[in-house]
């Protein structure tokens, strides 16, 4: 038994309230449960209750036993001194306020139907190891229940982004134009290289950026330098080239790189070692120097695809590495790259500030994603296994990884608009 089957349990009135007695057998009528609070404090706040004819207004805490509220130290600690009930699984002990004042206690184990506790030991109590706790009534939710959680949950994700950009932009002083940078500049890095190119965008003045304008080499020569990768010695006169502009930044803008993590090449195609995707960049912000305004201002697809139209330095077109040449290969942004970002970075970033300038139409951002093939990893396939296309779209596929880290892995059923509805027995 977890608490919150109890939160559950009073939240919703799932129990046979219609008989629901105080501990010392006075009447009680619960006319308001509160809110429910999710972070320290009291479970439920401003709850309305009557015990015999006496109206209460006040907090409710909730715990599997009473003798809980001593273990939690609850009697020591102000912020309960305002409680009206105690709602307990089993009344094991008398429990009183800070003032020695008798708390109202209501014990619920003979009051909830049977039905409803056996489904929640099977939902959340069942021994057998599953993926994720409703896998076998996964296929049973109607499509209006599943479409409304899914968006509901896509939403916390975007929310959840929102959170790290907000602190970006607090951070920069509410400049946009820097926060998007160093948003790109991560998820260019991919899962392997995003700490290290985070790293790299953190160690460069945005200022700088501004300043060498449209020099795609001068931007390469930064961004590769900054990143350490211009400090061995090559015999390659490109690589001595953006060694020693390089070494001109530094003195110039007084550039160092102490707090950069090394890139990485393990386990990575060529066409995403650091090198390449470095020299693209460098040929995004030259060519697009105000990125920022272009992006809010795309509303398709096919707008963001044009934007990020950009492939390396010519020196790249023959090399994957400063040692190694090979034959004539373009390398530009592919469609699936700009996915990722679009995914990743672009319609996070255009809700965070849509949300931030008090435009509440996310329509189009809304309609970009959907317009993006769903993510293929392990997440996404289960998903597909237990309910035939589930995953349609790249909308869908995120709202299914914010499900399954925050709801499945967390066994957060009775948070959960799908666990919540399989306790009800309305599946």
């Amino acid at each position: 038994m977890q608490e919150d089957f109890l939160h559950y349990l009073w939240k919703f009135k799932k129990f046979d309230f219609r008989k629901a007695k105080t501990s010392n057998n006075s009447d009680l009528s619960i006319l308001d449960v509160g809110i429910h609070n999710h972070n320290s404090g009291p479970d439920f706040f401003n709850a309305k209750i009557k015990i015999n004819d006496q109206l209460w207004a006040g907090n409710v805490e909730i715990h599997l036993r009473s003798s809980d509220w001593y273990l939690h130290r609850h009697e020591i600690d102000s912020n309960y001194d305002n409680v009206v009930l105690h709602v307990v699984w089993e009344d094991d002990v008398e429990v009183f306020r800070k003032d020695n004042s008798a708390i109202p206690t209501l014990e619920l184990k003979d009051l909830v139907h049977p039905e409803s506790l056996d489904r929640y030991k099977s939902l959340l109590l069942n021994g057998t190891k599953k993926w994720i706790n409703c896998e076998k009534d996964f296929h049973l939710f109607d499509d209006f229940t599943l479409d409304n959680w899914l968006e509901r949950v896509y939403f916390e994700r975007l929310e959840k982004k929102s959170v790290k950009i907000l602190e970006m932009l607090k951070s920069t002083e509410n400049n946009w134009e820097e926060v998007l940078f160093k948003l790109l500049f991560r998820n260019f890095g991919l899962k392997v290289n995003a700490d290290s190119f985070e790293s790299i965008a953190n160690n460069i003045d945005f200022k700088v950026i501004q300043k060498l304008g449209q020099s795609a080499f001068t931007m390469e020569a930064l961004f590769l330098g900054q990143a350490g990768l211009l400090n061995e010695n090559v015999e390659n006169s490109y690589f001595a080239s953006l060694k020693l502009e390089h070494q001109f930044l530094q003195q110039k803008f007084k550039l160092d790189t102490y707090s950069v993590l090394k890139p990485h090449y393990f386990r990575l195609r060529p066409d995403n070692f650091p090198t390449i995707r470095l020299s693209q960049l460098a040929q995004l912000y030259s060519k697009i120097p105000h990125l920022f305004s272009e992006v809010i201002n795309c509303n398709s697809k096919e707008d963001i695809y044009e934007l990020f139209n950009a492939c390396t330095s010519e020196f790249w077109e023959t090399h994957y590495t400063f040692k190694k040449d090979h034959k004539v290969r373009k390398k530009k942004l592919t469609n699936n790259f700009i996915d990722l970002l679009i995914i990743n970075t672009i319609v996070p970033f255009k809700y965070c500030y849509q949300k931030e300038t008090g435009d509440k139409d996310v329509t189009a951002s809304l309609q970009i994603i959907e317009q993006i093939l769903p993510e293929k990893n392990g997440i996404v396939d289960n998903f597909n296994t237990l309910r035939s296309k589930t995953a349609t779209n790249s909308y869908r596929s995120q709202a299914l990884i914010q499900l399954k880290n925050e709801y499945c892995d967390k066994n957060a059923c009775l948070q959960c608009g799908l666990g919540v509805k399989l306790i009800q027995g309305m599946v």
